[in-house]
């Protein structure tokens, strides 16, 4: 599986790629938590490298975990393109990504829901963001 651009075009209005919610996907983990069919080992596993970024830079979100119900869910946004490091690089805000697009063209983002408290992680969407460069027309 690739992480870059590529990996995230889809079918959008005019071929202009869209994003992909994974609220379903989400829902469907919690009601198997709460049924006792998932552990909590088996739905609260993060990595450290996603824990120390939720700690640091993670935006606030106005929800309790789904797991713990503790307040203090935070979303971690990632991008990964060209002239970005292999394994992404961070950002907070619009304002940041912008700046990255500008750098990087076209970059693939992952925003992830995070507790610090328990380690539960899910990531909730994806999408491009950036210019995209057009293609000389040929004769």
């Amino acid at each position: 599986m690739s992480f870059g651009p590529a990996s995230l075009r889809g079918a959008g209005a005019e071929g202009l790629p869209g994003q992909i919610d994974y609220r379903l996907a989400r829902n469907s983990i919690i009601k198997e938590f709460r049924r006792g069919r998932l552990s909590r080992l088996d739905v609260c596993d993060a990595h450290p490298e996603l824990m120390r970024a939720a700690r640091n830079v993670g935006a606030p979100l106005a929800e309790p975990c789904p797991i713990c119900e503790t307040d203090g869910l935070v979303t971690v946004s990632y991008a990964f393109g060209p002239h970005l490091p292999p394994s992404g690089q961070c950002f907070v805000d619009a304002s940041e990504l912008a700046r990255l697009s500008r750098r990087a063209g076209q970059v693939a983002c992952y925003v992830v829901e995070v507790c610090p408290d328990c380690r539960w992680n899910h990531l909730t969407r994806t999408y491009l963001a950036g210019r995209v460069r057009q293609r000389a027309s040929r004769a």
